[in-house]
């Protein structure tokens, strides 16, 4: 059904500037931002598929819910049928915000106020990637985020990473303590014997510049794991 055809109460728009956006389901606020639908699909419906097609690695019908959307790429976006120039460009944008206000509000307050948070900012960044890749978070003695730096490419092992550049990274941000992190593109975030030793030799290497590592974070589509929480850190 057409949103002109719903009644007055039950269209987004109306909703929303009646309610507050709380009100909206995530179809709801899709849809907003949508408009319109495309030949035989309304907009609702487009929303709809959208979210809740679940999507393999190289598939991009769906997204499998909000959080899924969250992590597409604007390459993801194109792919999808129905989604034109215009809407792809205006879905890119408001996802890059979201990003883009998590990040400054990590800035602005104690990273660790919730691991979830730390968690959730790790995954928009990298869930998504392709191809493995190591970061580290710089943060201040108050753990607060310094910065977020991308310092390795490639399959994950101890000689891949090299403890001499994430010491110079850590004496650049001035950093009282690091979070490690890398995404796993093949889905599992179980941590391998090859994480453990990484993690222990950046230990060891960055206290001697009294640099604490809180934690190593693996992330993977929809998931993460923290090996602080797991005892390997």
């Amino acid at each position: 059904m057409p949103l002109k055809d719903l009644p007055p109460d039950a269209r987004p728009r109306e909703k929303l500037l009646e309610r507050g956006p709380g009100a909206l389901s995530d179809i709801e606020l899709l849809a907003l931002l949508l408009r319109t639908g495309i030949k035989g699909k309304g907009v609702l419906q487009l929303a709809e598929e959208l979210l809740q097609i679940k999507t393999s690695t190289n598939s991009c019908d769906g997204f499998d819910g909000i959080a899924g959307l969250l992590h597409a790429t604007t390459d993801d976006l194109k792919r999808v049928k129905g989604l034109g120039p215009a809407k792809c460009a205006e879905l890119a944008a408001v996802l890059e915000l979201s990003r883009r206000a998590l990040a400054q509000q990590l800035r602005e307050r104690t990273v660790f106020a919730t691991p979830h948070a730390v968690k959730h900012y790790l995954q928009l960044h990298l869930a998504a990637k392709p191809h493995e890749v190591f970061a580290v978070l710089f943060l201040d003695v108050q753990n607060r985020l310094l910065a977020m730096e991308e310092l390795f490419r490639g399959t994950l092992t101890q000689t891949s990473v090299y403890p001499r550049e994430v010491v110079l990274r850590a004496l650049h941000h001035q950093a009282a303590a690091v979070v490690l992190a890398h995404n796993h593109p093949s889905g599992t975030v179980q941590p391998s014997r090859a994480d453990e030793i990484l993690t222990q030799t950046l230990k060891t290497t960055l206290a001697l510049i009294d640099v604490r590592v809180l934690d190593h974070v693996i992330v993977a589509p929809g998931e993460a794991l923290s090996m602080a929480e797991r005892g390997l850190v």
